[in-house]
């Protein structure tokens, strides 16, 4: 498979996997097991934008491109393909760690919910057992 098509399906795997960490919370109220894999992605991903890290993901794909013969471009990967759909700036240091709190409190809110709402499941289920 040439570079160039090798560097495309590591950012749709990238983009993918930054909608999982920010979204996929939301799977975890229609199944809650999600959680054991979203958790640790999530984390992950705090992680990277909190601490200013970069994504290993950035550089397999700026040096697929290099050997594809395209250039590589500056900075990592949110400030390449995110920041532009979200914002019409460039990727500050403030931007990161607001995405990054971003995620983590968005997050919070949704496994609360989540958290809820199996506690009522489990309180009904011993009701029904309890009661049956």
């Amino acid at each position: 498979m040439p570079y160039g098509a090798l560097a495309d399906l590591v950012v749709l795997a990238h983009f993918g996997f930054v909608l999982f960490v920010a979204l996929g919370g939301l799977l975890v109220l229609l199944r809650p097991a999600v959680a054991w894999v979203h958790l640790p992605a999530a984390l992950w991903g705090a992680w990277i934008e909190l601490t200013g890290r970069i994504c290993p993901l950035t550089p397999l794909e700026k040096s697929l491109r290099v050997r594809a013969g395209e250039p590589a471009y500056e900075g990592d990967f949110i400030a390449r393909y995110i920041l532009p759909v979200l914002y019409p700036s460039g990727l500050t240091r403030g931007a990161q760690v607001t995405l990054g709190i971003l995620v983590v409190v968005a997050n919070l809110v949704i496994y609360g919910l989540a958290w809820r709402r199996h506690r009522s499941a489990a309180a009904r289920s011993h009701r029904v057992t309890a009661h049956g």
